[in-house]
């Protein structure tokens, strides 16, 4: 039974869920039912929410299946709150107008590191 990777999910489910959100009512707005038309603000809201669409669900992948492998709670802790912290600051950053790069750039380099530290520890879980 695993009980942290859950809560992290959850929570990056939220965050999906409300960048979702924020594409639909801003369709609704620009009347724009398919793509992005010439509507730059939409575009935008599309690259925020398909960015967390593209990253979220490998990252809690892995954190799921280190937790698997029977990782210590305080490093399932510590990748699940990079993980929020990476995406929370990426839709932030690039969801401002005017874009926000130190989040932006900080909240991709957070999503990063926790899906590489993920991926060597579950590399190293496997092998030992």
């Amino acid at each position: 039974m695993i009980a942290v990777t859950p809560f992290y999910a959850g929570i990056i489910a939220l965050l999906f869920i409300a960048l979702s959100f924020r594409v639909i009512f801003r369709r609704q707005s620009a009347k724009v039912s398919v793509g992005a038309g010439a509507d730059s603000d939409l575009e935008k809201r599309i690259r925020v929410h398909a960015n967390c669409a593209e990253y979220a669900p490998f990252a809690l992948l892995l954190l799921g299946l280190l937790e698997l492998q029977g990782a210590s709670a305080w490093l399932l802790h510590l990748m699940g709150l990079t993980l929020l912290a990476g995406r929370f600051m990426h839709a932030y950053g690039l969801g401002s107008t005017p874009q926000v790069i130190f989040a932006r750039k900080n909240g991709m380099i957070l999503t990063f590191a926790m899906i590489a530290i993920t991926a060597v520890s579950n590399i190293l879980c496997a092998i030992f």
